[in-house]
């Protein structure tokens, strides 16, 4: 058995819909257009899109083992979802993931999740989609893990993943309320409206599908994203909402051999964006990269001493 079990993710356009993924239950029945990985132990990941002038803006997490750090990358696919250009968009001295970007108020916005810097902080786009600039005037009770956000029945509500205690991180679900997006965040209730495993943490888009709010939440119940539950609720969140589990959605087969998790599923018009896994057993390899890692570590902290 390998010492060392690696993840890769791996991005999918589907070609359908988000509400014809969920009455479907499935993405078999769907085409998958995959998206090449950037490099050997690198891989993308958190995928969430957006189009203007035809084109389909796909932000992702892009994660390096050397680094050990997830930096904010941007494919640009033309309608014939073909990359046409791509590139790093945003970087920070902390570890960066989950880049979910929506509109309001007339303006580009993206929430990355970045728990190790203590904030939950919201970036407008400056020129978009390269420039991005952070909003000192937003402010969120805590360092939210996986923030997605939804404005429905006159408000802002954000379901998020607690930072601390490190178990609440895929085992809680919280919610927070604001009138407006750069206004006051307050959490709806003290304790999580949902715990447990399998579908607590956030995994893609709050979406509104034949009057019902849907929620994609990661089952972690096997793995690290092993899957993605399906959340239906009501569309007026409170601190009494409950939920029901529609259908547990895994890795098509067209995936393979990245069928050993799933853990995005994000609205972009007529396409949904997806994110597979492959699990990779290799212990001389990442050996080799974890030792290179740590060396390089001890030298900066060498230096500056």
């Amino acid at each position: 058995m390998s010492i060392f079990k690696t993840d890769i993710w791996r991005i999918g356009v589907v070609q359908a819909g988000f509400s014809a993924l969920c009455r479907a239950g499935s993405l078999d029945p769907f085409t998958i257009r995959w998206l090449p990985n950037p490099g050997p132990y690198r891989f993308l990941a958190d995928p969430f899109g957006i189009w203007r002038d035809n084109r389909l803006h796909i932000f992702v997490e892009h994660y390096d083992y050397r680094t050990r750090k997830g930096e904010i990358h941007l494919l640009i696919l033309n309608q014939e979802l073909e990359i046409i250009e791509q590139g790093k968009v945003l970087s920070e001295p902390w570890h960066l993931s989950y880049p979910f970007i929506f509109e309001a108020d007339g303006e580009i916005w993206m929430l990355p999740e970045a728990c190790r810097s203590g904030k939950l902080t919201l970036y407008r786009a400056r020129c978009f989609p390269w420039e991005w600039e952070a909003i000192p005037e937003f402010r969120f009770p805590h360092a939210a893990i996986d923030a997605s956000p939804i404005f429905i029945a006159g408000a802002w509500w954000m379901f998020y993943a607690p930072s601390s205690p490190h178990s609440d991180r895929m085992t809680a679900l919280r919610l927070a309320r604001s009138d407006t997006l750069l206004g006051s965040w307050k959490d709806v209730s003290v304790q999580p409206l949902r715990r447990g495993p399998e579908s607590s943490r956030m995994g893609g888009t709050p979406q509104i599908v034949d009057g019902q709010l849907i929620l994609p939440m990661q089952d972690c119940t096997e793995t690290y994203g092993g899957a993605i539950r399906l959340l239906t609720t009501t569309t007026s969140p409170d601190q009494s909402m409950t939920f029901q589990e529609s259908f547990r959605v895994t890795a098509p087969k067209s995936a393979h051999p990245f069928t050993a998790g799933l853990h995005t599923v994000s609205a972009a018009g007529d396409v949904t964006l997806i994110d597979t896994k492959r699990i990779l057993r290799n212990a001389p390899a990442r050996a080799g990269i974890d030792f290179r890692h740590h060396i390089g570590k001890w030298w900066e902290k060498r230096k500056a001493q």
